[in-house]
């Protein structure tokens, strides 16, 4: 099995290193597109989520939210983006293995470009996220298709790494498949999600 980091929490801290934010300070606008579906005063939990983006929009729309990352650099700068926006999130070091998952424990579960996971990674990784989510809550997804290797404008460099839409139907065959798009569009989340990009979506309710 191909590993994408042979040590992520030093990579990631590399990469998180500097005072600029890699991925930008504005939400996924895969996430900020659904926010009708976002349920006012519910749990959230953002996957690795880097520098916070993700998690202090949540926590902005008036949702509790957790979240955690492998980097602690990474977190030290979502703990002051948090502060920036006035809002509370509980924040984690930790892998997706050493995140204490509970089960039924969320209304969301948020998973924007995690595609550091390999195949077995990811099976246990998609798991996790579908156990704990509360019976209706909704997950929210996306990442990159094979066709982002030709963009080369962000993501994996790795075939094994990126979705299908079979490859998350599959995966996600336990829940009710409310929205599943391959699609293009032109991404400007920071120096390193810059420019035309092959995208997948994704947004299932647990049943």
């Amino acid at each position: 099995m191909i590993k994408l980091f042979t040590n992520p929490a030093q990579t990631w801290n590399q990469r998180f290193a500097g005072t600029d934010y890699l991925f930008g300070t504005e939400a996924n606008a895969w996430l900020a597109s659904h926010k009708s579906q976002l349920i006012q005063g519910g749990r959230a939990l953002a996957v690795a989520d880097g520098e916070g983006r993700n998690s202090v929009w949540l926590a902005a729309q008036g949702m509790q939210v957790d979240a955690f990352d492998i980097s602690s650099a990474g977190v030290e700068k979502a703990v002051r983006l948090a502060a920036q926006q006035q809002v509370q999130v509980n924040y984690q070091v930790c892998s997706c293995e050493e995140w204490q998952w509970q089960p039924a424990q969320y209304d969301m579960v948020v998973a924007i470009f995690i595609q550091f996971a390999d195949p077995e990674e990811r099976a246990t990784l998609f798991a996790n996220m579908m156990a704990t989510l509360k019976p209706g809550g909704l997950l929210l997804l996306q990442g990159y298709t094979p066709k982002q290797l030709e963009y080369k404008t962000g993501g994996p460099p790795l075939l094994s790494h990126l979705y299908t839409e079979e490859l998350l139907r599959d995966a996600f065959a336990a829940m009710e498949i409310i929205e599943l798009r391959s699609y293009e569009d032109v991404l400007h989340e920071g120096e390193h999600h810059k420019g035309q990009s092959a995208l997948i979506g994704l947004v299932a309710r647990k049943k």
